[in-house]
């Protein structure tokens, strides 16, 4: 986290599931080693089995709490001491895919710090939040001459600018380009993409502004099977008694 003085503040993350990973496993074990409730043989949970369960999601309970605590005391922190906040819009759905950082992305709760952001903003009238577009080169643009690299893959943490010389670490200097595009968009009145204040607003794709159709047209059923079928016999009927002029509809 920077300021818009190029000031980089880290917070670290404190990890609750991490934590108490071990004491869940722990408790799931004992879990599983009791009677538990079958729904296919009706079979009920022994008193030995609740108990552990009680104490199993006593230890989940703990650490969902843990974790909504320190996210709303980061928020709060965050949005009295600075007038504008700006955040990434990172695709987390893609990045939890990878096995090796799916636990410790799940566990900072990315999209809850979103969402207390923006509601706690917006109790603020002299707050907003900025939400830099997915495809800011933030970790690719040098803080210092604003050169932007081709590639960087994820496991080099450590930015070395090819122009200038610049060597910083990987998330400063893309705190340190999210601080300079925050301190533009207030000094020029320019919204950048994702701006909820400025930004013009666009038709969804596909469709998605638009109402769906929520009941479907019924169809008219004819008088012998269900779903309007009739039968050899009847469709003689029908055709007896209607006039010359009126064609029959089959379907």
């Amino acid at each position: 986290m920077a300021d818009s003085a190029g000031e980089v503040r880290e917070v670290p993350n404190p990890r609750h599931l991490s934590t108490a990973l071990k004491q869940m496993r722990r408790a799931s074990r004992i879990v599983s080693r009791r009677r538990g409730p079958d729904r296919h043989t009706g079979q009920k949970p022994s008193r030995r089995w609740e108990k552990a369960n009680a104490r199993r999601n006593k230890v989940y309970h703990r650490v969902a709490n843990l974790r909504a605590d320190a996210l709303h005391k980061l928020t709060t922190a965050v949005t009295a001491e600075y007038g504008t906040v700006v955040v990434e819009d990172l695709n987390v759905a893609g990045m939890v895919k990878n096995r090796r950082l799916a636990r410790h992305i799940a566990d900072a709760g990315f999209g809850e710090i979103r969402r207390q952001l923006t509601y706690k903003t917006r109790r603020r009238h002299a707050t907003r939040i900025i939400a830099a577009d997915r495809w800011f080169p933030s970790s690719k643009t040098c803080s210092g001459c604003g050169a932007v690299k081709a590639k960087l893959p994820l496991h080099i943490r450590t930015y070395e600018c090819d122009i200038c010389g610049l060597v910083i670490d990987r998330d400063t200097n893309a705190a340190r380009n999210l601080a300079a595009l925050a301190a533009a968009a207030c000094t020029t009145g320019t919204g950048v993409a994702g701006d909820q204040d400025t930004a013009p607003a666009v038709s969804k794709p596909r469709g998605a502004d638009h109402k769906t159709r929520t009941t479907r047209p019924r169809r008219k059923t004819g008088t012998g099977r269900a779903g309007g079928t009739t039968l050899p016999h009847q469709q003689q009927t029908e055709t007896g008694d209607r006039t010359q002029a009126e064609p029959l509809m089959l379907w």
